[in-house]
């Protein structure tokens, strides 16, 4: 069972000063709240410092906030009996939804502590959605949405520390288009642009759900596959080629691509990782050269 209660908080008329005025105890508490949550601009770090603090007050088993696609979960969480929601506003337009498993029924008084507590989160709460908002433009690629080579720095790092806590492997997909260039030169930019968009849509199609995808710039495209083998690697390659294939508009342009497959080992670091991937990239390419200058020669 949910129950939803509205939280509105006019943010122009905010004022820490001023919100609670019942009596002095009660204002220093709620400024060193305040203090507390405007450490951070991390939104994950900064729920779980507000979990710890609504844990003061109320008894709760998990503690969840949802803003459009981010969703955070508090540390320690965990399903309880019923949820109760609170749905935040900012100048009246909806912010997000904070969640509570409980086990059992809030007391009206504790209502009245959440909804101050949570009158206190808003504005430390918008300022960090937004920076997390900024970061992750920061990040894209704007023309087809994936990360670019500043994420893909980020992730690769993240995801090979990962791999070796859990004993398990990463691998690396360099990817570039034939002849992109004759593309652009013969049909234009924006025939170009729309190649580039149809060829991530299909990297898209072709790796799992755990598998990250990165432009880093003109037609060169990058893959990270989590717990990765030489068949998965096989796969994702052979489903790439399909894609391809299947695309209307590539195939009108003829376009392919060539595959530069890594498999992480342990004496791997991302610089190593990525020189064998595009090691085999470039051999890849060479090998097509040479078998279509054969050809050419017939």
């Amino acid at each position: 069972m949910r129950t939803v209660n509205v939280v509105n908080h006019p943010n122009t008329k905010f004022n820490a000063f001023t919100l609670f005025q019942h009596n002095d105890k009660k204002s220093q508490r709620n400024l060193a709240i305040l203090e507390r949550l405007q450490t951070t601009l991390d939104i994950k770090q900064l729920i779980d410092i507000f979990a710890t603090e609504v844990a003061k007050y109320l008894n709760f088993s998990g503690l969840y906030f949802k803003h459009a696609e981010i969703s955070v979960t508090a540390k320690g969480s965990r399903a309880g009996k019923v949820e109760r929601q609170f749905e935040l506003r900012l100048n009246e337009c909806f912010f997000g939804i904070i969640t509570y498993s409980v086990n059992s029924p809030i007391s009206l008084d504790n209502y009245k502590v959440l909804n101050e507590l949570h009158h206190l989160l808003l504005n430390p709460l918008n300022n960090a959605v937004r920076y997390h908002q900024a970061m992750q433009l920061a990040m894209q690629d704007a023309l087809t949405q994936l990360g670019n080579r500043r994420h893909f720095d980020e992730e690769i790092k993240r995801t090979m520390a990962q791999a070796i806590r859990r004993q398990s492997r990463v691998g690396l997909i360099l990817c570039d288009l034939n002849k992109f260039k004759a593309i652009n030169d013969s049909f234009g930019h924006t025939v170009g642009d729309n190649v580039l968009i149809h060829f991530a849509d299909a990297l898209r199609q072709s790796i799992r759900d755990a598998d990250c995808i990165f432009r880093f710039g003109g037609d060169e495209f990058a893959i990270i596959v989590c717990d990765a083998s030489p068949q998965s690697l096989s796969a994702i390659e052979q489903r790439i080629q399909h894609a391809i294939a299947q695309d209307a508009l590539l195939a009108q342009y003829k376009v392919g691509c060539g595959l530069g497959l890594a498999l992480m080992n342990n004496a791997d670091s991302e610089n190593s990782l990525f020189e064998r991937a595009d090691s085999a990239l470039y051999r890849q390419k060479m090998t097509m050269a040479h078998k279509l200058s054969i050809v050419a020669l017939r």
